[in-house]
């Protein structure tokens, strides 16, 4: 009959010692059948959350803790989608109203956004006549749907404390609930707690005093614990239910609309998508549009109008309008590169006659996902389009999408490190020698290693923060702001999730990043900087200046032999993408002749091909030293343009298909799992499917191994044909 609804996850930062899907995990693991998670001002963990609650197979109450500046803090949990809404914009007007990462809410704020949730009043050390005051406005204004919360601290005078409390709310009429105000799954995350609250201090573990918890008893407990520690008062226990059964709202009905741009009178919005692509086709082929090309757009329209895509494509393009209009130079890239609906509507500006492209790669039926489409800008004019999104759409319905900074290595062992006291020149000896280790490692060499920098591997101060460091690696920090991933919304966006003030000024950031988007199906147009863009405009008008002669990326000659013969020279200092060393390295070997040759050119010096060993078996297949063969007729299909030797990350999803027999839902995730390189062992799992199946098709074992490497390169950097293409023509 219990359900923890105050949860502190790390999404609170410095204060919550364990992630969302670890709370969740464990809570399935000790029996609830529901959990809150109730950050502080916040909703930034609550997607995470989500996801696990649903793959452990228990419920997410979806709450917050508000802090006020001029009332006790409480819980706060909305029981419809209207409701959630509120609470969303009550959190936009605190975070609006303050510098970057504060929230500055009053008791006003509730009583104007408080409808429809219900609220659980955090209980103070011992009542006051101020608190039972305060108690009594919140009874008047919300009746039974405010609530007192308690709880057990085990500190020895918890049983007086809570009697007292509960006989003052019995007094007022408000029911009270039980919670155990968790802030770490296990109780082994206790150090690491005390650690944090250090950290956000600015103290040492010796000067933290009364800050720290008294003991390890805020962790997640069994409900059979929770009943057995307020069995005098088993409605404290039923009273979390019945919030938890009442919290009805699920992130699952967020339904995100698309922001719907001006329309010819009479049209659609796919009318005017279809009317845009075609006047967009006539001015890509003057000469008349390819039968190829004309099919793919037919193909490409009907499947954007079965997925009620339209309204995308159409903001994408008045976005990519606004800056030809205003001469700022910007092409797509990605897999928006697959599409000739993209090309049409002058987004890329790689033409799709001219490649061999994966449509499905950027929009699938079998995924239920919108499409990604990014756009590079002129670096030095890139604002100007960002300051243009937030005037048409207004602040209120546009926000850049969050980043989550995490803890790595070298911040972990620094910020643990001043927890504990050690010196300055200790921290930069521990941090730059873990950093050349490559991580956190506990090996003989490793210790060894630290005595190079004259440390002691045995000391047990140092140890404690190397351990600490460990668990501390990859915990969010804090939030920024993503690059330039924008999310539009039709109605306000506040009411979807809360938006704060970043800290470069005229911009707003949403709470969520992109995983957090993707899992929810938002909506997200990456308006990215390019500095070369910047160098290519001012290059075009140095010629129509001199020389009369207008052009842009998609009129550009391409086949001018001079250039390929100063690519095979590895003359390329100052050109975009292929004047690193191994680049320079690799051009007199590839001897690009073609713009598809600058595509693999592109694409083949990455951990993917080289971790697979394709890379030596496509160079001599090129230069005539190697017989250029195909594993199975099905598969020429697949690698002809590549000479028989799988480079790119489309390649790697058809051979999936083709070759190990995964469907387009499979490919797709092992797609996502190229692309998860930050989770490690998210491609392993993949392994045995795809090598197995290979084989039972009649592959060769070392070539169906050879393309699992392959895969799993990717999983470091994978780049797809589309993407290349893109950076090709640069």
């Amino acid at each position: 009959m219990y359900a923890e609804l105050q949860v502190t996850s790390n999404f609170s930062f410095l204060r919550g010692a364990s992630h969302p899907e670890e709370l969740v995990a464990t809570a399935a693991a000790l029996g609830h059948d529901a959990i809150a998670i109730t950050d502080r001002n916040s909703l930034a963990g609550i997607v995470r959350a989500h996801g696990a609650a649903k793959e452990a197979g228990i419920r997410l109450v979806v709450g917050a803790r508000l802090d006020f500046v001029d009332a006790p803090s409480l819980l706060c949990f909305p029981g419809d989608r209207a409701a959630y809404g509120r609470l969303a914009e009550l959190l936009t007007l605190g975070k609006r109203r303050a510098a970057k990462g504060e929230c500055r809410l009053y008791g006003a704020d509730l009583f104007a956004f408080g409808e429809g949730q219900r609220l659980a009043v955090l209980a103070p050390l011992s009542p006051s006549v101020a608190f039972a005051e305060h108690l009594r406005g919140l009874y008047r204004h919300f009746g039974k749907m405010a609530m007192l919360a308690l709880s057990h601290r085990l500190g020895g005078d918890d049983d007086s404390r809570i009697a007292r409390f509960a006989a003052l709310a019995d007094s007022i009429g408000l029911g009270w609930i039980a919670t155990n105000d968790v802030h770490y799954h296990l109780s082994a995350r206790r150090p690491l707690q005390d650690a944090l609250t250090c950290i956000r201090a600015h103290c040492t573990l010796e000067e933290a005093g009364s800050r720290l918890f008294a003991n390890a008893e805020r962790h997640l407990k069994a409900p059979a614990e929770m009943a057995r520690l307020f069995a005098a008062w088993p409605g404290a226990l039923s009273g979390t239910r019945a919030i938890a059964e009442a919290s009805t709202f699920s992130l699952d009905e967020l339904r995100y609309e698309y922001p719907v741009p001006a329309l010819a009178p009479g049209r659609t919005v796919q009318e005017e998508l279809a009317q845009r692509t075609e006047a967009g086709a006539a001015e890509r082929y003057p000469e008349g549009v390819p039968e190829r090309v004309r099919a793919a757009l037919r193909r490409e329209l009907d499947l954007i109008e079965s997925l009620n895509y339209a309204p995308y494509f159409l903001t994408v393009h008045d976005i990519v309008r606004f800056a030809r209009r205003r001469g700022i130079l910007c092409q797509g890239r990605g897999s928006a590169a697959n599409s000739a609906v993209c090309y049409c509507l002058g987004v890329t500006a790689v033409d799709p006659a001219r490649a061999d492209l994966l449509f499905e790669r950027f929009v699938s039926a079998e995924r239920n996902e919108p499409p990604d489409i990014d756009v590079d800008f002129e670096h030095e004019r890139r604002e100007e389009v960002i300051q243009h999104i937030y005037e048409t759409y207004s602040r209120d319905r546009a926000g850049l999408a969050a980043t989550v900074i995490r803890y790595r290595t070298r911040s972990a062992v620094r910020d643990i490190g001043k927890v504990f006291g050690l010196s300055a020149d200790k921290l930069g000896a521990a941090s730059r020698a873990l950093a050349g280790l490559g991580g956190i490692a506990e090996t003989p060499s490793g210790a060894a290693y630290l005595r190079g920098f004259g440390l002691d591997p045995e000391d047990a101060t140092l140890a404690r923060v190397l351990s600490l460091a460990r668990e501390l690696k990859g915990f969010p920090r804090h939030l920024s702001q993503h690059v330039g991933g924008f999310v539009i919304t039709r109605g306000p966006l506040s009411g979807v999730v809360p938006i704060e003030n970043a800290a470069m000024a005229g911009r707003t950031v949403i709470e969520w990043d992109k995983d957090d988007l993707d899992a929810l199906g938002m909506l997200k147009i990456d308006v990215l900087a390019l500095g070369m863009l910047t160098c290519l405009r001012k290059g075009f008008d140095l010629i129509r200046r001199a020389y009369g002669r207008r052009f842009d990326l998609a009129t550009l000659p391409g086949a001018d032999p001079a250039v390929y013969e100063m690519l095979s020279k590895a003359d390329s200092i100052g050109v975009f993408q292929v004047e690193s060393r191994a680049q320079m390295s690799m051009l007199p070997r590839l001897k690009p002749a073609t713009f598809y040759d600058l595509v693999i050119q592109i694409a083949i010096v990455r951990p993917g091909p080289i971790q697979g060993d394709m890379v030596h078996p496509y160079l001599r297949r090129r230069a005539g030293e190697e017989a250029v063969a195909y594993p199975s007729p099905e598969l020429r299909a697949v690698l002809g343009k590549t000479l028989g030797v799988p480079l790119f990350q489309e390649q790697a999803m058809r051979i999936a298909i083709i070759a190990a027999g995964f469907t387009p839902a499979e490919a797709d995730r092992l797609r996502r799992a190229m692309a998860g390189f930050r989770r490690p062992g998210t491609i392993e799992k993949f392994r045995a499917k795809l090598i197995e199946g290979m084989i039972a098709r009649g592959y060769a074992a070392d070539f169906a191994e050879r393309c699992f490497r392959q895969i799993e390169g990717f999983g470091e950097y994978g780049f797809p044909e589309s993407h290349a293409a893109s950076f090709a023509l640069l």
